[in-house]
C-alpha cells in the first residue's frame, strides 16, 4: 500500500519536471527561430545592399580606368583600380583588355583578421563576381572582374550570433526560473518579437521595436533585439551613404563636379521624350574652350583645371535651375535646355555664356589667361528627333564657329600685318 500511495506522488513529481522542461524547450526554441530569423533578415538585407554597393564600385572603377585600358597602361590602371578598391570591401579586381589579355590582377591583401573565413562567407553569400563591360565611345575597350571580401558580412554575422547567444543565455537562466503562471507572461513578448521579426522579413521595414515586458530577462532580450536591429539599420544607412557617394562619383565629373558625358545621355534621353509627349522644344549647347591647349601647354595641367573649374562656376551660374549642365570631357561642355520657348532666349543665354566665359581668369600661380568659347547649337524636334542626332548636330555646329572663329582671327591678323607693311 505504502508504494502504490507513493507511486502517484512520484508520477506528479515527474509530470512537474517534464512539463518544465518543455515549457524550457519552447521557449528557448521559439527564441531562438525568433533571433535567427531576425540575424538572416539582416544578412540578406546586408547582402543586398552589398551586392549593390559592389555594382557602384565596379561601375566607378569602369569609369576611371577607362582611358588606362584604352591606352593599355597597366600601371595606370592598377592605380585607379587601388585608389578606388582599397577603402572599400573588395577582395580583388581583375581587368582584361579587349584582345583578352590580362590587364590588371589586383588583390587587396588587408582582408582583416580572419582572411580565410572573410573569403569562405563571401563565396557562400555572394558566389559570382561583378562582371562590368569598360565602355569607350559606346564601344566596349574590355572587361572588369570584381570579387568582393566578406569583412563586414562576416564581422556581421560574427556580432549577431554572439548577441543571439547573449539573447538565448539570458533567455535560458530566465526560463528556468518561471513557473506555470508566468507562462502567459512569456507569450507576448516573444509575439512581440515575432511580430517585430515579421515586420522587417516581409516588409522591410526597420521602424519597429520590441516594447519593454514586465519580465527582466525578456525585457532584455528585447533590448537586444532592438539593439540588433538598429545595428542593421545603421549598416543600411552606412551602405546607404556609399552607394549615394559612389552614385554621384559615377555619374560626375571628379574635377568640376558637373555631371559626366553618361548623365548626359540619360538626361537628354528623357528630356526628349517628355519633351515629345508635352509638344515641346528643348535646346542641347556644345560648348568647346578655344585657348584651352594653349594654357595646358604653357602654364601646366594645374593651370588648365583652374579653368575648367572656373569655366564650370561662371557657365553654370548662367543656366536656370532645371538645366543642366555637363563636361563631356576635355575642355568640352555642354548644356540641355529644357523647355525653352524662342529662339532669342537660347541666342542671349549663348551670348551670356561667352560673355561669362570671356572675363579673365586669375590662374593660382598668379598668371591671368583669358579664353572664349565656340558654342553649337542644336533643338528639337526642328534639328534632330533623337539624343544622337542632337549631340551629333550640335558638335558639328560647335566646330563650325570654331572654324569660323579661327578664320576671322587668323583674317584680322594678316589685316594688322598688311597694315605694318604698308
Amino acid at each position: 500500500m505504502t508504494s502504490q500511495q507513493e507511486h502517484p506522488s512520484a508520477r506528479a513529481r515527474t509530470l512537474n519536471s517534464v512539463l518544465r522542461r518543455t515549457h524550457f524547450k519552447v521557449a528557448l526554441i521559439a527564441l531562438a527561430l525568433a533571433g535567427l530569423s531576425l540575424t538572416l533578415v539582416g544578412l540578406l538585407a546586408l547582402r543586398a545592399y552589398s551586392s549593390h554597393n559592389l555594382l557602384l564600385v565596379a561601375r566607378s572603377i569602369s569609369y576611371t580606368a577607362e582611358a588606362a585600358v584604352v591606352f593599355r597602361d597597366a600601371e595606370a590602371a592598377i592605380e585607379s583600380v587601388r585608389l578606388i578598391a582599397e577603402p572599400e570591401e573588395v577582395a580583388s579586381v581583375r581587368i582584361i583588355d579587349r584582345q583578352g589579355e590580362e590587364l590588371v590582377n589586383w588583390e587587396n591583401m588587408q582582408s582583416g583578421l580572419l582572411p580565410k573565413v572573410e573569403r569562405l562567407i563571401s563565396r557562400i553569400l555572394q558566389p559570382s563576381p561583378v562582371i562590368m563591360p569598360i565602355m569607350h565611345d559606346d564601344a566596349s575597350v574590355g572587361q572588369l572582374e570584381l570579387v568582393g571580401s566578406g569583412k563586414g558580412l562576416l564581422s556581421f554575422l560574427i556580432n549577431g550570433l554572439l548577441l543571439l547567444g547573449a539573447c538565448l543565455l539570458l533567455s535560458a537562466v530566465g526560463a528556468s526560473r518561471l513557473s506555470r503562471s508566468v507562462i502567459q507572461g512569456i507569450a507576448q513578448p516573444l509575439r512581440n518579437l515575432a511580430k517585430v521579426a515579421h515586420s522587417v522579413r516581409y516588409h522591410g521595414t526597420f521602424d519597429h521595436r520590441v516594447p519593454p515586458a514586465d519580465i527582466v530577462e525578456l525585457n532584455e532580450l528585447g533590448k537586444d533585439f532592438n539593439d540588433l536591429l538598429d545595428e542593421v539599420e545603421a549598416w543600411r544607412a552606412h551602405l546607404h551613404e556609399e552607394n549615394a557617394v559612389l552614385s554621384h562619383r559615377a555619374s560626375h565629373d571628379s574635377l568640376t563636379g558637373l555631371a559626366n558625358r553618361e548623365f548626359l545621355r540619360t538626361r537628354l534621353n528623357r528630356e526628349i521624350r517628355g519633351a515629345d509627349e508635352q509638344g515641346q522644344r528643348l535646346a542641347l549647347m556644345y560648348m568647346d574652350c578655344d585657348r584651352f591647349k594653349y594654357i595646358n601647354d604653357t602654364f601646366g595641367h594645374g593651370a588648365g583645371d583652374d579653368v575648367l573649374k572656373t569655366l564650370a562656376t561662371r557657365l553654370h551660374g548662367q543656366l536656370r535651375k532645371n538645366d543642366l549642365l555637363a563636361r563631356m570631357g576635355g575642355d568640352e561642355f555642354a548644356a540641355v535646355i529644357s523647355p525653352y520657348y524662342q529662339i532669342e532666349d537660347l541666342h542671349e543665354i549663348a551670348c551670356n555664356i561667352q560673355e561669362a566665359a570671356a572675363i579673365p581668369i586669375k590662374l593660382t600661380n598668379g598668371h591671368i589667361v583669358a579664353v572664349s568659347l565656340s558654342i553649337g547649337i542644336a533643338v528639337f524636334p526642328d534639328d534632330a528627333q533623337t539624343m544622337d542626332g542632337l549631340l551629333e548636330v550640335a558638335d558639328a555646329m560647335m566646330y563650325r564657329a570654331k572654324r569660323s572663329s579661327s578664320d576671322e582671327r587668323r583674317a584680322a591678323h594678316f589685316a594688322n600685318m598688311d597694315a605694318i607693311t604698308e
